[in-house]
């Protein structure tokens, strides 16, 4: 066979397709538990963050972060539809996103202004501890469409359920400077001492036009952020869905019951 033969050309572009192949694959394999690992380190920080026990950006090390995590926070599954915990599923490995795109773990979700269209059958919910064990904070995943993303996030609440603690936003793929403001700590620090529902446990907050007044005289409301209307209509919304019935309202209630 000539060496600049056709048959020669395709031969050594299949010999070298498939030994990079090889090597993709097996960096895939050989990278996945570091892959996975970062995943949980990931989450790790941001419940730390959004429950008040890490300041954002703290350089702490991977060892000290899952150390104060144990110490801090308990995992819980939580059956969305009555608000009790599914002790069937382990919320150490669960994954509620994948769920949720799983047909046999989620059902369809009804027409709702967070455009959330499945609902994992398990929610996924962390509680907050201090020191001598007593409750200190509750945090719930959040996702729902914004401009031109989905948005995943976390928002903390106090043990009255109602006042609300932090926000945090993980993934999304809004404008760097308007919608991508949900990441900038000093709007998320508008968040703070808010009230989620109100006096007969409606979902309230919401994102509006313009400036919110202080907590303690607009306690509902948040500053929108400029020049990002849908964006912070679509955080107003997907909040509230969450905290609704559809979301882990049921489990709110059940705590403010005292039944879980």
């Amino acid at each position: 066979m000539q060496q600049h033969s056709t048959g020669y050309i395709v031969g050594f572009m299949a010999a070298v397709c498939l030994v990079c192949s090889i090597f993709v694959a097996g960096a895939a394999v050989s990278l996945k538990p570091m892959q996975e690992a970062n995943k949980v380190l990931d989450r790790q920080k941001k419940v730390l963050v959004v429950g008040g026990l890490m300041e954002e950006g703290a350089g702490l090390s991977a060892e000290e972060i899952g150390n104060l995590y144990d110490a801090r926070v308990k995992a819980f599954a939580v059956d969305l539809q009555t608000g009790q915990y599914d002790a069937e599923v382990d919320a150490n490995t669960y994954d509620q996103r994948k769920a949720s795109k799983d047909p046999e773990l989620s059902r369809a979700a009804d027409d709702n202004a967070a455009k959330v269209r499945r609902l994992p059958n398990t929610g996924l919910v962390f509680q907050v501890q201090t020191e001598d064990g007593s409750l200190d904070a509750i945090i719930i995943p959040i996702e729902g469409m914004g401009l031109w993303s989905t948005l995943y996030g976390y928002l903390a609440l106090a043990p009255d359920t109602r006042t609300i603690k932090g926000i945090t936003f993980y993934e999304h793929g809004e404008t760097p400077g308007l919608g991508g403001e949900v990441d900038n700590p000093r709007w998320k620090a508008l968040w703070k001492d808010r009230l989620a529902f109100d006096a007969n446990w409606t979902p309230k907050i919401d994102v509006i036009k313009g400036a919110a007044g202080k907590p303690a005289e607009d306690p509902y409301s948040v500053d929108g952020l400029s020049g990002a209307t849908i964006t912070g209509r679509g955080v107003g919304a997907l909040v509230k869905y969450w905290l609704g019935d559809s979301g882990f309202g049921p489990y709110l209630e059940n705590v403010r019951a005292g039944s879980v």
